[in-house]
């Protein structure tokens, strides 16, 4: 079963059980989902449906930050509750190792010697850590090795 019909039968089964709160979380995705669909006028793969889940999942990150600063208590557990039902169709985080193991692997592929090869190594991670690492610390941990 694809993510996108995963989160069809999810929010189904929101609507039966009458949880507001998860079944809006996921009608958000899917409208995202549709609205990048239509915007390229493509059918999303599983891939792409991880990559715009992320996205969201980072907006709201930022938005309770941004509320807790401002302290507003309430809408940032708004935003972390919705943060909890989108994670859940997030596969597993890589552990530290798992993501150390991956990244020696894309340098050795793409034959990074420095920092002027950051490009060619995170466009040789992108695919397999999507929605499974963030991104911005992936990117630390290569430069950390690249200049090393």
């Amino acid at each position: 079963m694809s993510l996108k019909e995963q989160l069809k039968e999810a929010q189904k089964d929101a609507m039966r059980a009458k949880d507001k709160l998860r079944l809006g979380t996921i009608r958000m995705a899917l409208a995202d989902i549709k609205q990048k669909e239509i915007d390229g006028q493509v059918e999303l793969n599983d891939t792409d449906v991880l990559a715009v889940i992320t996205k969201m999942v980072k907006q709201r990150k930022d938005a309770a930050q941004q509320f807790e600063d401002a302290d507003r208590q309430d809408l940032a557990e708004q935003e972390k509750s919705e943060i909890e039902v989108l994670t859940s169709f997030l596969p597993q985080p890589l552990t530290e190792t798992e993501l150390a193991t991956l990244i020696d692997e894309a340098m050795a592929a793409t034959g990074a010697a420095g920092m002027q090869d950051m490009g060619k190594v995170m466009g040789w991670l992108k695919p397999k850590v999507q929605g499974k690492a963030d991104m911005g610390n992936v990117s630390k941990v290569i430069k950390q090795k690249l200049t090393a």
